[in-house]
């Protein structure tokens, strides 16, 4: 049985709360760490927020399902409602407007933490090859959450996309922000992490597109007629499949087994 909307809304404020503060955070001590040297403040960046989000995971998906980022909330509930089951709209609406409030606090309790002053970020990304490289991420990232989902193997996704977020901070030129939420939540941190709002809205958008993309890739993949990793599928021949026998009232022999018999 799903956790009620109120404990669900919580888990996702808090949770992208605590993932926006270990990225903004993280962010902060890279940089006093390591002044001069960029590719060891992104390491470091980069490591604290896979190990967080996994955590996260762990923690809270069994609760909300851990979404903390819209486009993967708008997706369940599309994906659900072309599918007839799923996530509501009015607790996809809930689960969007906590997601981005969680965001903002998390970049404030940042801030406060390090002891940098509250405001608005000036790192100004801009240009078609970050927001390519937000498609590609935002793609990616829903190609494998709902392939888990679609395959019955969501107990891999905390390791699964923690591992994509970390390597997705290298391989893609924007550093994989991939989630609208945190992108709005680090344009209030002035940090190795932060974002100027006037480039959150190309960011927001090229996720979006990003999002459209790797939902057709899961339907094109993946569509729920055709499970490939189905794991209680039988492919004998029906004549060779065995057939329960209803046991009838009173002792039933032989310890207590229901007999199966091949049909011919």
């Amino acid at each position: 049985m799903a956790a009620p909307l109120p404990r669900r809304l919580l888990a996702e404020c808090l949770g992208t709360t605590l993932l926006v503060t270990a990225v903004a955070g993280s962010g902060m001590a890279a940089t006093r760490l390591s002044p001069y040297d960029m590719g060891l403040q992104l390491l470091e960046n980069s490591t604290a927020t896979v190990f967080a989000l996994a955590v996260l995971i762990v923690i809270l998906g069994p609760l909300s399902g851990a979404h903390f980022n819209p486009v993967v909330t708008v997706a369940a509930w599309w994906l659900g409602r072309r599918d007839g089951a799923g996530l509501p709209g009015r607790d996809a609406t809930g689960y969007v407007v906590a997601q981005t409030l969680g965001a903002i606090c998390g970049a404030v309790l940042a801030n406060a933490m390090f002891g940098v002053a509250q405001g608005l970020s000036a790192t100004v990304r801009t240009g078609p090859r970050l927001w390519l490289g937000e498609t590609v991420a935002t793609a990616g990232l829903l190609l494998l959450v709902f392939a888990l989902v679609r395959t019955g193997r969501t107990a891999l996704a905390a390791p699964t996309v923690a591992a994509y977020i970390g390597a997705a901070y290298w391989f893609t030129s924007s550093t994989s922000f991939a989630n609208p939420a945190v992108t709005i939540g680090r344009a209030f941190t002035e940090s190795f992490a932060g974002i100027a709002p006037a480039s959150v809205p190309a960011f927001v958008t090229a996720q979006l597109a990003g999002a459209l993309i790797g939902v057709a890739l899961v339907l094109a993949l993946y569509p729920l007629a055709a499970n490939p990793f189905e794991e209680n599928r039988d492919d004998r021949p029906d004549t060779q499949r065995p057939v329960r026998v209803r046991a009838q009232r009173g002792p039933i022999p032989d310890g207590g087994r229901v007999a199966e018999t091949p049909r011919r």
